[in-house]
């Protein structure tokens, strides 16, 4: 009888073959000259994949927790496909930061450009990149003929940043920079021309028939969003209860949070202290090699300092690199795991968008978010168990319920071990977490049509907007205007996922509170508790967590 670890490590090629940017972002080989179909047949097929593979997941018997966890995460996530599916989301998947708007230009960043050869895979991607862009097209037109628009907000950032691709700053343009012979660099040339003009084309198409049927409301609607929340978080939540606790969390770090302003410059206001962190020379790096420079420093301090005492991450798994993401890409720092051979290690991306001054008060908090402790150390402990986790979930499966929930653990987590060795890092730390309960309410709250508390100290009583969320995220976060407002088209365009950060880390931080009541407790054990099943559902890891 097949065993439900064959099925797990047979569904990652299958899904792979099915959509090749998967297997590009997992760096799997064998499919990177490749593209998925983006069109609504294509989409029944990968429907169809995840039914049939669903099916024979059940079929598997499960004798021990380990088989039980792995076929509970197959199961979950294919039927998160098939919902969805179902419910026509691929018909209006058009947002500002992971549809495939974005995943598509994304593919050439993960790519590898060693050899030739990965080069010709590269500009055989750019001379067939109308193939993905046709049928994600034809998705977009049926969803206008359903009535299933994505909002104005979502389709004018879209345009912005295909205005980019196609345009003078495209992030084709440093793909033509191969050092490769020159019948392959004219083909570059030339794949890069078609691709510009592919993302112009769609640009065109997305400003003249797609955003006049684009619906101003940016709410998803009680019953949408909370499918989208049971997605991330792997269970079900009291929407209503969580966004009371938002608050809660928002006006108790608003407190904590002046006092560690106070603590860097002793009487001042928190909006005196953020602007001297933002513009002081002295708090900041003066040039983008400084940045660079810094941010790969503290991912070596970090790993320095949490691996063999608190971690135990295989040396050849241990590296990381920090790189600069290209023009029209994301607006917010972000991780991309290694590949499954090692040949591309972890890296951390960060949009810097042409600056040269590079205020660092809160950019320890995200380099511990992104690598050491956090999601690098993560993939880090997926991969190092090999078949002891399913290829599945070394690989594959995500769930930001604990995935982003263990990323924001691992910021507070820093300060508990007093690796924070600045005053105002620790001011950093309570902005990341301020950020992270504003997109609680903020989420909940735009989504469901809510009205801010009447007992807030922010607006109390009036209904959300995307002004006064971008308002709360400026006046209470302390985040700059412009990140501010990318963040809510973020939250407007992604229903349900902004919670997840700091919903699991609540649920992380439960379930240590539980254990520590045992006789025993060792930190080390728990954190090697929480990462063994990877990024699971929060349902699924509380019960690993707690099984004895």
């Amino acid at each position: 009888m097949t065993s439900i670890y064959d099925v797990s490590d047979t569904a990652v090629d299958r899904f792979a073959e099915n959509d090749p940017l998967l297997a590009s972002e997992a760096g799997l080989a064998g499919q990177n000259h490749r593209w998925p179909d983006l069109s609504p047949e294509g989409a029944a097929v990968g429907r169809d994949l995840a039914a049939a593979i669903k099916a024979e997941a059940l079929a598997c018997p499960t004798d021990d927790s380990a088989a039980i966890i792995t076929q509970r995460v197959l199961v979950d996530d294919c039927n998160s496909m098939i919902e969805s599916f179902d419910a026509h989301e691929h018909l209006r998947d058009l947002n500002n930061i992971v549809s495939p708007h974005q995943n598509i230009r994304h593919a050439f960043d993960v790519m590898s450009t060693d050899t030739a050869e990965d080069w010709e895979l590269i500009a055989h991607r750019l001379e067939t990149i109308h193939e993905p862009v046709d049928g994600y097209r034809a998705s977009l037109d049926q969803g206008l003929r359903q009535g299933m628009a994505a909002a104005r907000r979502q389709v004018e950032t879209a345009i912005a940043q295909g205005e980019i691709a196609a345009g003078e700053n495209s992030a084709f343009l440093h793909l033509a920079n191969a050092n490769v012979e020159p019948m392959l660099a004219e083909k570059l040339r030339a794949g890069i021309k078609h691709a510009r003009q592919v993302f112009g084309e769609l640009t065109d198409y997305l400003r003249s028939s797609y955003l006049p049927a684009a619906p101003d409301d940016d709410a998803a609607g009680p019953e949408r969003h909370a499918r989208f929340c049971r997605r991330w978080l792997g269970t079900d939540v009291d929407l209503a209860e969580t966004y009371e606790w938002g608050w809660t969390e928002v006006e108790r770090l608003w407190v904590d949070l002046q006092d560690a302003c106070r603590e860097v410059i002793p009487g001042a206001e928190p909006g005196e202290v953020m602007d001297q962190l933002q513009t002081d020379p002295e708090y900041a790096a003066n040039s983008l090699d400084e940045f660079l420079e810094i941010m790969s420093g503290q991912q070596d301090m970090a790993r320095d300092a949490v691996v063999g005492t608190h971690f135990d991450i295989p040396i050849e798994l241990q590296p990381i690199d920090v790189k600069i993401e290209p023009a029209g890409g994301a607006s917010a720092p972000h991780y991309v795991p290694a590949s499954e051979d090692l040949s591309r290690n972890g890296c951390v991306w960060y949009p810097v968008a042409g600056k040269t001054f590079f205020p660092l008060f809160g950019e320890i908090t995200t380099a511990n978010h992104e690598g050491y402790p956090g999601h690098h150390l993560q993939f880090a402990a997926q991969l190092a168990q090999g078949a002891k986790l399913s290829r599945y979930q070394r690989l594959v499966s995500w769930n930001p319920g604990s995935g982003e929930g263990w990323a924001l653990y691992a910021e507070q987590l820093m300060d508990e071990l007093g690796l924070l060795e600045r005053r105002e890092h620790r001011v950093g730390l309570l902005a990341s977490q301020m950020f992270r309960a504003c997109r609680v309410a903020i989420d909940i709250g735009i989504h469901h049509r809510l009205s801010i508390p009447a007992n807030a100290t922010f607006h109390p009583g009036e209904p959300w907007t995307a002004d006064l969320a971008t308002e709360l995220l400026t006046t209470k976060a302390m985040s700059p205007l412009e990140y501010s407002t990318d963040e809510v088209v973020r939250y407007c365009g992604w229903p349900g996922q902004a919670i997840s950060y700091k919903v699991g880390e609540q649920a992380i931080l439960d379930l240590r509170k539980e254990a520590k009541a045992q006789p025993g407790f060792d930190l080390k054990d728990f954190h090697s508790k929480v990462l063994a099943p990877g990024a699971v559902g929060l349902d699924a890891l509380r019960d690993q967590v707690r099984a004895k």
